[in-house]
């Protein structure tokens, strides 16, 4: 263990901002499972891992690894957290993937339309990873997958299925071209139930705007609309949070459409 330079803590600071995580290329992982998760899963490269000075009992849990030590008045700065658990890890992004990848593959896709809560974006990020998604495509107005809260919200599972981004309109028709088919979920009355829809070797399912659901254009485009149907007299309730509902459609699309 050493103590952290001047610069690394500098560049701390400067990875609470997406432009300074997209020109360094670096993220932080924060929170001591999530972090222990990320070394152990071995998906990502841990650059070095920051602890504050009353946690540094903890620091030989991570041999083989650059071990920094940060003041603990400097660690409560630079943590997301309003109550820090004293660990994090500064890792390298992934090495941007083309969508070509993809499209000649069979399996499932999971896109995001403006999702912009964290938490939400986090969540399905894990969700799509246990339930073994291709990848996931980040539509123009997301939030960053690698904003701190993000990252905490994948519970360590950040890195374990490619993420793409772009303009999903422009995305969407590349991969309709090579035979995948797009399902919007959408709560409107043309929407046909998930449990009927027949399932295809290639799909993306698309969740909308926390607030506002999926993009007009998108839904315009004649692609196929589908809804999770409430239990019998339910219908009061005005709609599922875009992460559940992402939950129960791709067990749907993966577990029960199997049987």
């Amino acid at each position: 263990m050493r103590n952290a330079s001047n610069n690394e803590v500098k560049l701390l600071r400067k990875l609470n901002r997406k432009k300074y995580r997209e020109k360094e290329q670096r993220f932080i992982v924060e929170g001591e499972r999530a972090v222990e998760q990320v070394v152990e899963n071995g998906l990502i490269e841990v650059v070095s891992v920051f602890i504050g000075e009353r946690f540094k009992v903890h620091g030989h849990r991570f041999k083989g690894l650059d071990v920094c030590i940060l003041e603990d008045e400097v660690f409560s700065e630079v943590a997301d957290t309003d109550n820090p658990q004293g660990i994090l890890a500064v890792c390298k992004m992934p090495e941007a993937i083309e969508h070509e990848n993809f499209a000649s593959e069979k399996g499932l896709i999971v896109a995001t339309d403006a999702i912009q809560d964290p938490g939400n974006m986090g969540t399905i990020l894990r969700t799509a990873a246990w339930f073994g998604a291709k990848a996931l495509i980040a539509g123009k107005g997301s939030v960053d997958v690698y904003h701190p809260k993000v990252v905490r919200s994948t519970a360590g599972a950040t890195g374990s299925i490619p993420v793409l981004s772009g303009v999903l309109g422009e995305v969407f028709e590349r991969f309709e071209k090579v035979g995948w088919q797009v399902l919007l979920l959408d709560g409107g009355g043309e929407a046909e139930s998930l449990v009927s829809v027949q399932t295809a070797e290639k799909i993306i399912l698309v969740v909308g705007n926390e607030g506002s659901g999926i993009n007009e254009k998108l839904l315009s485009s004649g692609r196929k609309k589908v809804k999770i149907e409430s239990a019998l007299g339910q219908e009061k309730v005005e709609s599922l949070n875009a992460a559940v509902a992402t939950s129960i459609a791709l067990f749907q699309l993966t577990t029960i459409s199997k049987h």
